[in-house]
């Protein structure tokens, strides 16, 4: 998914939904806003006990963050590393 992420970012495809993050008016702040989003809609889920809402919003959240690393010229490994660093 991060690869694809990263052509999207790359070759700026019209039709493309995550090229267009790339490109918003807003720049970075429209991923920020969906990441803010995306995490209450995940914790509503979590609260109410739905799984399938679960799944859903966390699949939505982690999209959303990995845009943010593409923007941040940062990769999964990074985010890895860091998390291995931890432990």
């Amino acid at each position: 998914m991060f690869a694809t992420i990263e052509d999207r970012k790359r070759e700026l495809p019209e039709d493309s939904y995550t090229a267009s993050l790339f490109t918003h008016e807003k720049g970075k702040n429209a991923v920020l806003e969906k990441l803010g989003e995306e995490s209450t809609e995940l914790i509503l889920a979590a609260k109410d006990d739905d799984t399938e809402e679960v799944a859903a919003e966390g699949a939505d959240f982690v999209y959303h963050l990995l845009v943010l690393l593409a923007m941040e010229d940062m990769d999964v490994d990074d985010l890895r590393d860091e998390l291995e660093a931890r432990f």
